[in-house]
């Protein structure tokens, strides 16, 4: 697993959120930035920005979003574990999510700097988008 990844921190807190398997996909699951869905015979979950989901809603909140920089091939293995395994080596909890593209995992942000101190110590190069 000698993969150097650049790997980019989203400025945006987000909730990860577990609603009935049966429920509807609510308005507020929307927006321009980060937003996955999905559902099984026993839940359905929704990651989107913090500042969208309702207070009432079950949900683990204040997360940072860290991606995985450029498009991945489906060829390539063991890219979430070359970011997995020094956070778990840190004792970071991450959700992972992947797209067609690329890469996800949201980590609390109290972990944050923790966790790129991690990561930079792996070997991964740290980029910042800067709140706009």
């Amino acid at each position: 697993m000698n993969h150097k990844l650049t790997i980019t921190v989203h400025p945006e807190l987000y909730s990860i959120c577990r609603l009935e398997p049966e429920a509807a996909v609510p308005q507020w699951a929307a927006g321009q930035s980060f937003l996955t869905i999905s559902r099984t015979k026993t839940e359905l979950s929704i990651v989107c920005e913090d500042a969208r989901v309702p207070q009432e809603v079950h949900a683990e909140r204040n997360r940072r979003l860290m991606q995985v920089a450029g498009t991945l091939a489906f060829s390539l293995t063991g890219i979430l574990a070359a970011i997995a395994v020094p956070l778990a080596e840190a004792h970071i909890s991450i959700f992972g999510v992947s797209t067609y593209d690329t890469d996800y995992v949201l980590v609390q942000d109290a972990d944050l700097e923790h966790a790129i101190s991690a990561l930079e110590s792996a070997g991964h190069a740290i980029q910042r988008i800067s709140p706009s």
